[in-house]
């Protein structure tokens, strides 16, 4: 395969810090190249520089045969060169053929606009996208994997020859990427460039003929990734050993403080739950996205409600209480949310106000708050969560995922929970900062803290769980030890393989009835 762009020794500064030191990468037409790293690697800032959005202070830059002497988005894109990031940057408001025209017409204020050859080529650029979807459709009535068709879509019409991801499957379901890669695998056969950033591991290895690993602005390695394993990865990666990022702390599993007995709430979807959960254990739930995961995590923080069945925490019937978040926090529960930008952290509040969200109320007297005690709480839980970050008053928008993460758990953790629930704590967060979040949850483990994790990788269940819930259908199909739990048996039970509904999920008891 042809080189199409090759970067060398690309350096970068900014205020004094070194963002990027030999930076380096090179492409071929027809493959998908890896790119990855952890926060603050340099990733961003080496791409930044190839869609001319940076100028390196030093290095080189060479596409399709020429040197990059002119550092801008035009020059890039004029050299074929299309970034689409997490975010897609379309018009909410316009519909995909005007989105696509703005796009790839140069501006003309006496043209006529010829709307006839403006829709074939939607179609056309749509059509080589692989998307099927209505021209005519206004952008904000389509889904995150769609709108990302629409950029792919533009991308093609600008003749790219070098198409850059960063993290596209950050928010899409399983059958979103497996849609994505097929796409994807059909580009590279028409002969583009494709660099794809990702910090899940397995869709490296699924989807990547190369790999390129950054650390500390550096590049460490570039390899075929038939060449490599997952532990090797992880280690140029991080510079520590794959067990590292699943420190399990075997702790003592104490008795049973939250025990749900055939739950089921329409709104939520959830028919028949029943488990168990112990202090000092890790229970995971694992199931494919729809399988009623979140969705339990909520009926247990009142934020859906039931419908029949009971929950009991220490002992003490609770369903007839739990009607809010409140009411969940009064009986010692704490749950950290899937969509942590969203729902998790104030990206525009600073680390002490977000850390005392959650029991303002404690905080307040007579009106007052109480900012010596707020900030007080909120230096002893960055210490405790290792937190980095300048200052405590710094807004939260400008610290890495893994302490944007940290933050709220802190923000939980103030309200003194017995009984915690993580919902994908480690999602789009570096492998350095996963292995932290980790070691954590098995320090609150150790104090007697119950925690109930919901994650979508397996590698993450298998190497933090002591016992496994697996979910079908709004369902617990089946409750697997540890010791019983691999990805090939958990996959099946989350399929609904032949066979495998009759593992039968856990007895009024919570005991594992798992069979052979």
């Amino acid at each position: 395969m042809a080189e199409i762009l090759s970067a060398e020794n690309l350096t970068k500064s900014f205020a004094g810090v070194q963002a990027l030191r030999r930076g380096a990468i090179d492409l071929r037409a027809g493959e998908i190249h890896a790119l990855v790293g952890e926060n603050g690697a340099g990733k961003s800032t080496l791409i930044r520089i190839i869609a001319g959005a940076l100028s390196p202070d030093s290095g080189s830059l060479t596409i399709g045969g020429h040197p990059v002497t002119e550092f801008s988005p035009v020059a890039a894109r004029d050299l074929g060169v299309s970034v689409i990031y997490q975010q897609p940057a379309l018009f909410p408001d316009l519909t995909v053929i005007e989105n696509l025209a703005l796009g790839l017409e140069s501006p003309n204020l006496w043209r006529r606009i010829d709307w006839t050859a403006r829709r074939k080529r939607a179609v056309e650029l749509l059509d080589r996208a692989g998307a099927v979807i209505d021209p005519d459709s206004i952008v904000s009535s389509l889904s995150m994997p769609q709108q990302q068709l629409v950029e792919i879509a533009r991308a093609l019409g600008r003749a790219a020859r070098i198409l850059i991801l960063d993290e596209p499957t950050a928010s899409l379901s399983e059958r979103e990427v497996g849609n994505l890669f097929r796409i994807l695998r059909e580009l590279r056969r028409q002969g583009l460039a494709i660099v794809y950033i990702s910090h899940r591991i397995e869709e490296i290895f699924a989807l990547a003929d190369r790999v390129t690993v950054l650390r500390d602005g550096e590049t460490v390695l570039t390899e075929s990734i038939g060449q490599t394993d997952r532990a090797s990865l992880i280690r140029m990666m991080v510079g520590r050993e794959i067990e590292a990022v699943f420190p399990k702390r075997e702790v003592a599993i104490g008795e049973t403080i939250l025990r749900v007995d055939n739950l089921s709430s329409t709104a939520a979807g959830l028919s028949n739950i029943s488990l168990e959960l112990r202090t000092g254990e890790i229970l995971g739930l694992a199931g494919l996205v729809g399988a009623g995961r979140s969705e339990l995590a909520r009926c247990l923080f009142g934020l859906h409600s039931i419908d029949a069945g009971s929950i009991w925490i220490r002992g003490e019937q609770k369903e007839s209480l739990i009607h809010s978040p409140a009411d969940a926090i009064e009986a010692g529960i704490a749950y950290v949310p899937e969509d942590r930008r969203r729902h998790g952290v104030i990206q525009e509040l600073s680390i002490v106000l977000n850390g005392s969200l959650a029991i303002l109320p404690r905080l307040t007297r007579r009106g007052l708050l109480d900012q010596a005690r707020e900030r007080e709480l909120a230096a002893l839980y960055a210490e405790r969560l290792r937190l980095r970050a300048d200052t405590l008053y710094a807004s939260v928008s400008t610290l890495s995922g893994g302490n944007q993460q940290k933050v709220a758990l802190a923000r939980w953790l103030a309200t003194n929970p017995s009984i915690l629930i993580l919902d994908e704590p480690t999602q789009g967060i570096d492998v350095g900062a996963k292995a932290e979040i980790h070691l954590l949850m098995g320090e609150l483990a150790a104090t007697g803290m119950a925690i109930l994790m919901i994650s979508s990788e397996l590698p993450e269940i298998l190497g933090m769980c002591d016992r496994i819930a697996v979910m079908r259908g709004g369902r617990i199909s089946a409750t697997l030890e540890r010791s019983e739990a691999t990805p090939e048996r958990i996959i099946s039970i989350a399929l609904g393989a032949s066979g495998s509904d009759d593992l039968s999920a856990e007895d009024g008891a919570g005991n594992s009835q798992v069979g052979a």
